[in-house]
């Protein structure tokens, strides 16, 4: 199937939280591997239902009562439970559609814990269209209107089947962070987000026959911008267009900062100057002069970490003790908008209309 989209101007809570979840049923058969936790030294497993627990090689190894608790840590390149090492890897997998607990939380699917000099990689292996079920409540308000919670929807499925694609030597294909897209277990999930992914179910954003790079943000302050101004390499279908986030939370912001705090952050001794080297035709500081005792020129996106600040698309003023930013938007003001899809689903737009406004010329097909 494909549409052609058209430019239109773990104690007492657990159980009752399974209860409603059993409602979420319809899936495809994709599955995604989200790394949980990286670099560790332990972590506390559990399951709500019977589980198997096997090694790499799919030997099983030992069980797993319901809510038994399993301390998982790493002895070299080898998984330790308690008594028994497995080798590298070791999974442990719920029976009868149970839900696996991982340090502070449920989630649906398997876990697997793989060992790496003393340390562990922690990955939940789930469904696609179950995983979407958190990202969304975990991404977006589940008060948004149900067009634009279905309008992310597609663009999560989307970016997490594009990432999948050139993952599959790695142990895993997204993390739980913003890095990737967040993902919070079934504490992210709620009617609403399984109401948008249901209605989407299996529909993709395609360029040429390919899922696209379908990034987000939260606001990007009236524009959003074309991705080569802000990444590196150009993707027809990430053109800067009009944004409808006028108003929303992260439309304005300002921070101060002294000129200590600059020169700690910054690595520059004595900040007296900060101008901006390269800016977008949207505003957005692509890299910063920073004058001090020492000249340093730096891309913006390290400015933006270092100063903790909302957005590129800032301003600078001197004040007395130090600096003012006022900018506009909150992210990289690549993509969809996710307040500006807010606003367009509240004028009347459907989903395929937002995502047709957001990235250029593709289409909305089934994967």
């Amino acid at each position: 199937m494909l549409i052609r989209l058209l430019h239109l101007g773990i104690q007492t809570s657990w159980f009752s939280l399974f209860i409603w979840l059993l409602a979420a049923i319809p899936v495809a058969a994709e599955q995604v591997r989200i790394a949980i936790a990286q670099n560790i030294d332990r972590v506390n497993l559990s399951t709500s239902t019977p589980a198997i627990i096997s090694d790499g090689n799919g030997q099983k190894i030992g069980e797993l009562q319901p809510m038994q608790g399993l301390l998982t840590s790493a002895n070299d390149d080898r998984v330790v439970t308690g008594n028994t090492q497995a080798t590298k890897i070791l999974w442990v997998k719920p029976q009868q559609n149970g839900y696996v607990w991982i340090g502070d939380r449920w989630y649906r699917g398997s876990v697997q814990a793989i060992a790496t000099t003393n340390r562990l990689v922690v990955v939940n292996h789930v469904n696609l269209e179950q995983y979407l079920y958190s990202v969304l409540g975990s991404e977006m308000s589940p008060t948004f209107p149900l067009e634009a919670l279905k309008a992310q929807a597609v663009a999560a499925r989307t970016y997490a089947l594009y990432r999948s694609q050139s993952t599959s030597k790695k142990s895993f294909d997204l993390d739980n962070t913003q890095t990737s897209q967040v993902y919070r277990g079934l504490s992210g999930e709620s009617d609403t987000t399984q109401t948008a992914v249901n209605a989407t179910l299996g529909q993709i954003m395609t360029y040429q026959g390919k899922p696209i790079l379908a990034v987000f943000h939260s606001a990007s302050g009236g524009h959003t911008e074309n991705v080569e101004d802000i990444w590196s390499g150009r993707k027809p279908y990430l053109r800067g267009v009009p944004d409808y986030d006028i108003g929303s939370p992260g439309y304005e912001w300002s921070q101060t900062f002294t000129g200590a705090q600059l020169s700690q952050s910054l690595k520059v001794s004595q900040v007296k100057s900060l101008v901006p080297d390269r800016v977008t035709p949207f505003g957005s500081v692509v890299s910063l002069k920073i004058i001090g005792d020492t000249t340093k020129i730096l891309p913006g996106s390290q400015v933006r970490t270092a100063l903790k600040l909302r957005s590129l698309r800032f301003t600078i003023a001197p004040t007395p003790t130090g600096f003012l930013f006022t900018g506009r938007g909150y992210g990289h003001a690549l993509g969809m908008s996710q307040w500006g899809a807010y606003n367009l689903a509240e004028q009347g737009m459907s989903y395929a209309q937002i995502l047709a406004h957001y990235y250029r010329g593709v289409e909305l097909s089934r994967e």
